[in-house]
């Protein structure tokens, strides 16, 4: 007996709740599929179905054994495509994910060597200051910071980023640096715009402490309250990636660097699946060896 076409026999009884249905479905005859539903019941030594002349209805061995068959035909399948994927190139249409100054600087040129050196992938790049559903948007993969919330999501860790307090040159000779974050409530900042939120994340002494700022400017987008700083206008709060650039050039200077929430990993995000697509598993595990080492 093929204990496998035997499976799948049976499963396709159970779902079409007919020998005959199924016999269709799997393009048997019906005595065929009679035959192969009596050698499996014979082998397992357990009837599977209890069988009138109007319905069959599943046994409690039945309703075990289906499960078990669904967990072990569907290994089986993934199985088969994976073997099928490596022996073909990645293709088909990619959707990737980012936060916007993320997928400036970091994402996009990565992104773009990946397509390159797949190039039966198409990919598109969706840069997004906001939370993004992957699931609803019909998102393949996420490039993320902060700790995962969905359970429905697969993270895998590529490193970690800071939020840090950041000036001018100039702006600190002309106003001081302040020594304690509760200083910052009467100093002029730069703020971003979006969810209401309790102020700016600190720890003091261990203890996590929230400052709310003010100031004559707040902006939606990272970019330009980052120049807003460069130019003196006050202090702002960024991921350090995103002032990695100004820090090197000598355009901007941390501040109260002691007083630092605990770093925010950076995440590379996707649904649960049993059967991601061979360009979804080539792109995370490109992302895994290439953006890991930026972080």
């Amino acid at each position: 007996m093929d204990k496998l076409r035997a499976m799948k026999t049976f499963v396709q009884i159970a779902d079409d709740g007919s020998l005959t249905a199924a016999a269709g479905a799997l393009g048997m005859s019906l005595p065929a599929v009679v035959r192969s539903l009596a050698a499996l019941e014979a082998e397992l030594g357990a009837r599977l179905f209890q069988r009138t002349t109007r319905r069959l209805a599943l046994t409690h061995e039945g309703l075990q054994y289906l499960a078990r068959s669904r967990d072990i035909l569907a290994a089986v399948a993934e199985a088969d495509a994976s073997l099928a994927d490596e022996t073909q190139a990645p293709r088909g249409r990619l959707t990737v994910t980012a936060p916007v100054l993320l997928g400036q600087r970091v994402v996009a040129d990565f992104v773009t060597r990946f397509v390159g050196a797949n190039p039966r992938i198409r990919c598109s790049v969706q840069l997004l200051d906001r939370y993004v559903d992957l699931v609803d948007e019909g998102v393949d993969v996420g490039i993320r910071i902060g700790a995962l919330e969905d359970s429905s999501l697969v993270a895998l860790r590529l490193g970690e980023v800071r939020q840090v307090v950041v000036a001018s040159p100039q702006f600190l000779r002309r106003t001081g640096t302040p020594k304690h974050p509760a200083e910052l409530r009467t100093r002029p900042c730069v703020r971003l715009a979006g969810p209401a939120r309790p102020g700016w994340p600190f720890h003091d002494s261990g203890r996590r402490l929230h400052v709310a700022v003010d100031g004559p400017l707040d902006f939606n987008h990272a970019g330009a309250a980052l120049l807003a700083c460069e130019q003196g206008a006050g202090f702002g709060q960024f991921f350090s990636y995103q002032v990695q650039d100004a820090l090197r050039d000598k355009r901007l200077r941390i501040v109260l660097a002691d007083f630092e929430s605990p770093p925010q990993p950076v995440s590379i995000v996707y649904p649960h699946a049993r059967l991601l697509p061979a360009r979804t598993r080539a792109f995370i595990e490109a992302a895994k060896r290439e953006l890991a080492p930026l972080f």
